[in-house]
């Protein structure tokens, strides 16, 4: 196919970071998002986005290379960087001494595991979720109990999840609990006293609580992140924190975990060596962003709130039996496709039948099965022209 002529091309000058590169700019990138699929598919699956680097990023690795600055990493940049961003955005005091440098957020939470758990003890996750949830947790020989969110608002089941804690500790062993905040794949934002009554529940049945809080600075006004370690009863709590969605960092490894004021010393029973994994190149970009990339993230939330609106009008339009909940945070949309009949891995048929791909629900766990999720950290037109391209798939197959 050619190069979407129909799709108009972005404008480089405008404030909204997700109208600066053109489509071409975009299909010159080799990443994942852009080269895993035919050149003829848009891609809104994985969770890159399709935005410029933040200016305050970007002086910052172009000084470091213009130094030769690529040894290794520090940790104390990065950590002050996020405590100052924490006190800012959210009124949280991060302390330093409660925080450790880890080399992603995945492998952080596989630290943490290896830390409050043993082989074969219980993972609890809220299904549908993040599949690398299932296969790290699997990877380390834990085993996942699942506690489904409400299938009709999203929220976490509370009952679900004390069932799931009792479920977990019912031999005695140790269990955790990894809680999405905010969710993914959902968009769900967890109220402060939805986690105050997360806490409560896993000292009463004695779960350790390990949030993923990587989403938390992608949320637009009028909505707000609560940090998990901030609600009564957190305390020997952990949360996974970093840069790397908000700012597009994938591609440059590092996540900083906080322990509670009782997990402290759990978090330092982290292997040193594990420190050495982040890239330099790493946290010297997260330092920089958290530090000084609020302008940047301010406009691109303020694009994604657009487009999250844009997309509901236009499923409702062109695909309205797709089920879909407007996110109060991130830029991940959970799409109910199983009115459309399309089986159950609608992603499949829309990448077949439209050339545009999404991630399919299915590997979410239970509750993905009929669903897809779909990146909208996109142009506008390019999400108009994917949802475009999935009414002409749902078309085809009628």
């Amino acid at each position: 196919m050619a190069e979407d002529p129909a799709i108009p091309q972005p404008d480089a000058q405008s404030a909204n970071p997700l109208r600066r590169l053109t489509l071409p700019e975009l299909r010159r990138r080799t990443s994942a998002k852009w080269t895993v699929y035919d050149p003829d598919v848009l891609p809104v699956w994985v969770a890159e986005m399709d935005v410029p680097l933040a200016e305050p990023v970007a002086r910052a690795l172009h000084a470091a290379v213009d130094l030769g600055d690529t040894g290794y990493s520090m940790a104390e940049p990065y950590a002050a960087a996020l405590a100052d961003f924490a006190k800012r955005r959210w009124d949280w005091r991060v302390p330093a001494e409660q925080t450790y440098l880890m080399p992603d957020v995945m492998q952080g939470i596989v630290e943490l595991l290896k830390v409050v758990t043993g082989p074969g003890d219980a993972v609890v996750v809220n299904c549908p979720v993040y599949p690398p949830f299932y296969a790290f947790t699997t990877h380390l020989d834990r085993r996942v109990v699942e506690a489904p969110l409400d299938p009709d608002t999203y929220r976490l089941d509370l009952d679900a999840l004390a069932g799931a804690f009792a479920e977990a500790r019912a031999t005695g062993r140790p269990a955790a609990y990894l809680l999405c905040s905010p969710h993914n794949p959902t968009g769900t934002v967890h109220t402060a006293a939805e986690l105050a009554a997360v806490a409560e529940l896993a000292a009463t049945h004695g779960v350790r609580v390990i949030a993923d809080e990587i989403h938390a600075p992608l949320i637009p006004a009028g909505a707000r992140h609560v940090p998990y370690l901030t609600v009564p009863g957190a305390e020997r709590g952990f949360a996974l924190l970093s840069a790397s969605k908000a700012w597009n960092l994938a591609g440059l490894k590092a996540a900083m975990a906080v322990a509670g004021a009782d997990a402290a010393e759990d978090l330092a029973a982290v292997p040193e060596e594990v420190s050495h994994g982040p890239s330099h190149l790493g946290t010297i970009a997260h330092a920089a962003a958290f530090r000084s990339g609020g302008d940047w993230l301010d406009a691109l939330l303020a694009g994604l709130d657009e487009n999250r609106r844009l997309l509901a009008s236009l499923l409702a339009e062109r695909l309205p039996e797709v089920g879909y909940r407007v996110p109060d945070g991130t830029f991940l949309a959970w799409l109910d496709c199983r009115a459309l009949d399309l089986g159950d891995d609608p992603a499949a048929v829309f990448l077949e039948h439209g050339r545009v791909a999404l991630s399919n629900g299915i590997h979410f766990g239970t509750g993905g099965t009929g669903h897809a999720r779909l990146n909208f950290a996109t142009h506008p037109d390019i999400l108009t022209e994917a949802v475009d391209r999935m009414a002409a798939a749902v078309s085809r197959t009628g």
